[in-house]
């Protein structure tokens, strides 16, 4: 017995390019839907590979939201079906051809008002919001939360960030898909996303950067609810202030409260790939101050008289 194999079909590579680029996607997100690299993907649109197994051309449909005829390569017709189709128009009564021309008409006049059209964003459907810690020190890594909320079940999603020049992310869950520490972005691609989708990733800002330096971030999701593909901004939401202040001192007295641990103690529970030093953390809170040595770039547990003014 043969061993099963998908049949092969003819693509267009040009139509593949065409309807990628109207739709705004790279060949990196399509790559990754069909399941192969993006050196395949551009060969399949410079028709380097005429032909491909039909359950791949299925994927590369469904990742480019088409028929899957629409990227199949048409038949050409010869001469002779060419002369015989001429010929057949041309034996047609005039109120035939009226009523075809008035089709062709209303059809040009409904593409035309689809692509002119602008959709209007739904921001109901989706949000997004970046929770920021207040302070964080020279060298200290500072972890930054997002989350995405949708109304209702996506397909996908994408999400970029982007970060100051000279830090580095150094930590995230999930894992991106692509990071550039040197220009100071990262972004995920995440398939069939949860309503509440969290992400957490880390930061460390430079040993050199100065103290009272504010840092505001920025980002993106991009997104395809109810057939419209938008962009839409994650709010700058909160400042992050360059001090001699752990991330975990939201109030930046010097000390770790029981309300901070327990919000650590959560953020811990949630996202158990990130590394959040809970160890020091739980000895600054048990300490019940610390301090930081701007020399070694560390904090230092200081023992302090317990307060009864936790909550």
């Amino acid at each position: 017995m043969q061993p099963f194999s998908s049949p092969s079909v003819s693509i267009d590579g040009d139509a593949i390019r065409r309807i990628r680029e109207g739709g705004k996607l790279t060949q990196l997100y399509v790559a990754k839907v069909v399941g192969v690299t993006t050196d395949t993907v551009s060969r399949w649109e410079n028709n380097r590979y005429p032909t491909i197994r039909r359950d791949n051309a299925l994927k590369l449909a469904e990742a480019l939201e088409v028929e899957l005829e629409s990227i199949l390569k048409q038949p050409e017709l010869l001469p002779d079906e060419l002369l015989a189709e001429n010929l057949s128009h041309r034996d047609k009564s005039p109120v035939r051809r009226y009523l075809l021309a008035g089709l062709l008409l209303m059809s040009l006049l409904g593409v035309l008002f689809f692509f002119l059209k602008t959709p209007s964003v739904p921001l109901d459907l989706l949000s997004g919001r970046r929770q920021v810690p207040n302070f964080t020190a020279p060298g200290a890594r500072v972890p930054i939360q997002l989350e995405i909320i949708s109304k209702k079940k996506l397909k996908g999603l994408i999400v970029r960030e982007e970060f100051p020049p000279g830090w580095n992310l150094v930590e995230a869950d999930p894992p991106p898909a692509s990071l550039d520490n040197l220009a100071g972005n990262v972004r995920w691609m995440i398939r069939d996303p949860a309503q509440l989708k969290k992400i957490v990733y880390i930061l460390q800002p430079p040993e050199d950067i100065a103290i009272d330096t504010q840092i505001r971030l920025s980002g993106e999701i991009v997104a395809n609810p109810d057939g419209q593909r938008f962009s839409l901004p994650v709010p700058a939401v909160g400042v992050l202030k360059i001090a001699a202040l752990h991330w975990a001192d939201m109030n930046g007295n010097s000390r770790i409260d029981d309300l901070e641990i327990l919000d650590v103690s959560d953020m811990v529970d949630a996202s158990e790939q990130i590394h959040y030093d809970w160890d020091l953390i739980e000895k600054m809170w048990d300490a019940g101050g610390y301090l930081y040595d701007a020399e070694k770039q560390v904090f230092v547990p200081l023992k302090t008289q317990p307060s009864s003014n936790n909550f």
